[in-house]
């Protein structure tokens, strides 16, 4: 973890800086806003910026942004109550009184290290991904997570970093679908000073400040397919080139990838690279949705009421078990993102030591649940057997090519022989199969 720090270490912010290195945690030191901001443009890889009031938090924040640097603020100064309202009303994340307390730093150091991203789980699904993560992990092999939105799966490539090797290391995470693609080039290999216009200071791209750690590219399947011969070529040869540069810098960087889409279809369709696709895919995990494992679903709630009960300022309340079995049965389609938000909410509905059902929008869980019944009990097949199934699939398939039996070997994708065999049976059986095509001499 990287802390930048601005402001005059020979005062109190001093104390905060000794605090915050006791953590063991790195730290990088500026004056000045300018300063600032170019030390983070050079370096691309803080976690957190905190930032004497005097120095000017509006204009380190919308400097920051400027760049697209994506980093919290955190204000300090004297214990002012105007001040405070101020930094925050300024764009800073939250205000730290000086002195400073090393309990509150240590909790905001949490927080901004994801220590609050928590994998949370003890569904025997849920296990079996974990037992494989565990064996992957202590590789550099690159992982493509797939899954449904809100399943967690940057929350699992957190943990694959954190338990692999590199877990000294900065892990770092782009969103592939978070900016136009005339950008992305930009942030993934970084820039020279004047090598575009607005580029008015060198920028380390997110390959380079993750050098020695992780980058997590999320939601691959949304880059434009010729962003993708870039990234690809990044990749193999372990090294980018800046913007308006004239070297290559050499990296050393786990890839891990995400995506809520199919590859293989992408691929198929001509939307993803297969070349790419390989070269991410050397290890492939699917994280389950929520309504697969079920036994996460309390522990889960447990989880966030916990936490934003502490984030709110509340006394911490628990879920009660006519609630527990309301989430429980709950569909989820949003997966646990679209829980957390539902626990979230009730949280600060709640007026009781204990979250009760009436604290739930019972009616939207519910009919999540209804609508996924009413779905499946609209199959004309649910209720019969899989060979049933089968039989009449062929049939249909056979109907459907007027009786060349070819042609609908290719369509199901089983030999002719197979086929064959299986009409057979079904005649045998008193089934009424289709003729073979005028002119095909092919055995019933």
């Amino acid at each position: 973890m990287r802390v930048l720090i601005v402001g005059c270490l020979r005062g109190r912010l001093g104390q905060a800086a000794n605090v915050v290195i006791g953590r063991g945690i790195q730290v990088d030191h500026e004056e000045t806003v300018s300063k600032a901001i170019d030390r983070a443009c050079s370096h691309g890889n803080h976690h957190l910026a905190i930032c004497e009031v005097e120095c000017g938090i509006r204009s380190l924040v919308n400097g920051l942004a400027s760049q697209r640097i994506h980093v919290p603020v955190l204000a300090c100064g004297p214990a002012n109550a105007a001040l405070a309202a101020e930094a925050i009303s300024d764009g800073a994340e939250d205000y730290l009184p000086l002195p400073p307390d090393a309990d509150l730093i240590a909790s905001f150091l949490q927080e901004v290290a994801h220590e609050s991203h928590k994998l949370i789980s003890i569904d025997p699904a849920m296990s079996q991904l974990l037992s494989l993560v565990q064996k992957v992990a202590v590789s550099d092999a690159s992982v493509l997570v797939c899954g449904e939105s809100g399943t967690g799966k940057e929350v699992l490539a957190r943990y694959i970093h954190k338990k692999s090797h590199r877990n000294k290391g900065p892990f770092l995470a782009f969103n592939c679908a978070a900016l136009p693609d005339t950008l992305i080039e930009s942030e993934l290999f970084g820039h020279e000073k004047g090598a575009f216009s607005g580029a008015l200071s060198r920028r380390v791209g997110r390959f380079e400040a993750a050098n020695g750690g992780t980058l997590l590219l999320d939601e691959i399947s949304e880059m434009d397919v010729r962003m993708q011969a870039k990234l690809l070529r990044a990749i193999q040869e372990r090294e980018v080139d800046r913007l308006g540069g004239n070297a290559s810098i050499p990296l050393d960087v786990r890839i891990i990838a995400t995506s809520n889409r199919d590859l293989k279809s992408e691929v198929k369709y001509g939307r993803f690279r297969e070349d790419l696709y390989f070269r991410l895919n050397v290890v492939s995990l699917t994280v389950p949705p929520l309504r697969s494992r079920r036994l996460d679903i309390v522990p889960l709630a447990k989880h966030f009421s916990k936490k934003y009960c502490k984030l709110n300022g509340l006394p911490t309340r628990a879920i009660s078990d006519k609630a527990n079995e309301i989430l429980t049965n709950g569909i989820w389609k949003g997966n646990v993102r679209e829980l957390e938000n539902a626990v979230h909410r009730a949280v600060l509905l709640s007026s009781c030591d204990v979250i009760n059902v009436e604290d739930f929008n019972v009616a939207e869980v519910s009919s999540s649940r209804g609508t996924e019944k009413a779905a499946v009990n609209s199959n004309p097949w649910v209720g019969s057997s899989v060979d049933d199934v089968e039989q009449a699939l062929i049939l249909d398939t056979l109907t459907y090519t007027d009786g060349n039996r070819t042609h609908a070997a290719s369509i199901l994708g089983i030999s002719i022989r197979a086929l064959r065999n299986k009409l057979r049976n079904y005649a045998s059986k008193g089934a009424s199969v289709p003729r073979p095509s005028l002119g095909l001499a092919t055995e019933q």
